[in-house]
């Protein structure tokens, strides 16, 4: 990777995209053995310690960019990662409510959240590849990621807190149900099995998936407009995206019942997302081509907020968040205690 002047873009050779994609199907296969040689529900050392891999990953490749491209580059990519992993966190509610709606056996559900995974990073490539062709064509597509980023934010603020609400069957969820035969097993965890009478039936599994595709392909309608309002260079879009991604699966595991603690996360992302909404919104005056706002010319007292700033603003406002939701919850299990005593 080097860095040019030319329109301020990172180029990345051919060959080192061949390499990410190369090292990212090697690491989706080792999860795929992991899981189709002894299916299980991981122990929280495990968990913990792919979970420290993967972000240690994420650190290195992080100081790989610095090297070869420069602290600029190494900082959006921090940043945009840091913001994409903490959406992926807001998947994993939609998750557990997802396995539990449809009583999925805790053994299988690794192999649930890791096809969910591999979805959501098909989808996410394709939303990065039109998002990027946009860009590159239409300045002024920022105004509407900025204006949708902020909507996004306030209907995050109006739903609250993370509920079973959060989660309505679909049309396609509702129409597979109706169109497949399903059994009312897992039976091994496989997509079909065979009935007593011999005729082949989809498990629920099926419908599972198709509950954690729709619900990926959501998700990544909030998460490429943001990681867009830090980054432009498609390399650093899609590697932010893939880390965050990465070790989701053992995360689920690793943080159990921390996840219904967590109840002003909502509350940071939604302040996060505002900030990307409005930072893009300012970018997009900044470049100004739309002839109806100032005659078709830059806004140039429109200020650009700096990547060192969009960091501390991200880490600042999801820490505050977490802090508060863990103090809440001790006051609240601290209550329910005197409560159950008096």
């Amino acid at each position: 990777m080097n860095r040019v002047c030319r329109r301020s873009l990172l180029i990345v050779s051919p060959w080192v995209w061949i390499a990410t994609l190369i090292a990212l199907v090697a690491v989706l296969a080792v999860d795929l053995l992991i899981i189709g040689r002894r299916p299980h529900e991981p122990s929280m050392k495990e968990s913990g310690g792919w979970v420290a891999f993967y972000v240690g990953l994420a650190v290195l490749f992080g100081a790989g960019v610095w090297i070869a491209a420069g602290g600029r580059y190494a900082g959006e990519f921090y940043t945009g990662w840091l913001t994409e992993y903490s959406l992926s966190v807001d998947n994993l509610f939609v998750f557990v409510i997802i396995m539990a709606r449809f009583a999925v056996p805790r053994q299988f559900q690794q192999k649930v959240l890791l096809i969910g995974i591999v979805l959501a990073l098909v989808m996410r490539g394709l939303f990065i590849a039109a998002g990027a062709a946009l860009i590159a064509q239409f300045s002024w597509v920022f105004y509407i990621f900025g204006a949708f980023l902020v909507y996004t934010a306030i209907s995050l603020l109006k739903e609250g807190e993370n509920d079973e609400d959060d989660f309505k069957e679909n049309i396609l969820i509702r129409w597979a149900k109706r169109a497949f035969p399903v059994s009312s097993s897992f039976g091994d965890g496989r997509m079909m099995v065979a009935s007593s009478a011999g005729k082949r039936l989809f498990t629920p599994m099926l419908i599972v998936m198709i509950a954690i595709g729709t619900t990926d392909l959501l998700f990544a309608l909030d998460s490429i407009p943001a990681i867009f309002g830090i980054t432009k260079e498609p390399y650093l879009v899609f590697t932010a995206n893939v880390f965050a991604l990465m070790g989701l699966r053992q995360l689920y595991f690793l943080l159990g019942g921390l996840l219904e603690r967590l109840v002003f996360l909502n509350y940071g992302l939604a302040a996060v997302l505002a900030f990307i909404g409005v930072k893009l919104f300012l970018e997009a005056l900044h470049t100004n081509t739309l002839p109806f706002i100032n005659g078709g010319e830059g806004v140039h007292w429109a200020p650009e907020i700096p990547i060192w700033l969009s960091l501390l603003v991200i880490i600042g406002t999801l820490g505050i968040a977490t802090g508060a939701s863990l103090a809440k919850s001790s006051r609240d299990r601290k209550r329910e205690l005197l409560n159950a005593k008096a």
